[in-house]
């Protein structure tokens, strides 16, 4: 027979727990399905520094419309209000680098069109578009993307 030590791991493993791999995905995920459904609004959570950044950066551009947090005593959450501009975004894992020079590549991989759409990236200013850290002559990792 098997042990009762034994069935304990294999109950570890296959314990149904979920793991939250990213939280930033998650959430780009959730804003670009509801968009394609066509809802107003989106319910973001967890929330995270990082998120709240990114969704800066999108609202700067008028992707999306004002956001708001609340405050639940764990790790917040976010409600987003939608504006029907947003076409895709999504984050993108693992976490590359992009030097300063190296951002056309970035662009031209991830952007449907040179003329709209952004590469977000965090660099040693803050989190930004890809316009703004050329014009800063900074890299980065990169973060996602929106269009």
């Amino acid at each position: 027979g098997i042990n009762a030590e034994y069935m304990g791991f294999l109950y570890f493993i296959v314990s149904p727990a979920m793991v939250m791999m990213s939280v930033l995905s998650r959430a780009l995920r959730n804003i670009a399905s509801a968009e394609r459904r066509g809802k107003r609004q989106v319910l973001l959570r967890p929330s995270s520094k990082v998120i709240v950044k990114f969704l800066q950066v999108m609202q700067k551009h008028g992707y999306i419309g004002d956001f708001e947090i609340v405050d639940d005593h764990r790790s917040n959450k976010i409600v987003v209000n939608l504006n029907g501009r947003l076409n895709k975004c999504g984050a993108i894992c693992p976490r590359f680098d992009c030097p300063a020079d190296g951002f056309e590549k970035w662009v031209r991989n991830i952007l449907p069109s040179r003329q709209f759409g952004y590469v977000v990236l965090t660099t040693s200013l803050g989190i930004m578009d890809h316009e703004e850290a050329r014009q800063r002559n900074t890299g980065g990792k990169v973060l996602g993307f929106f269009y």
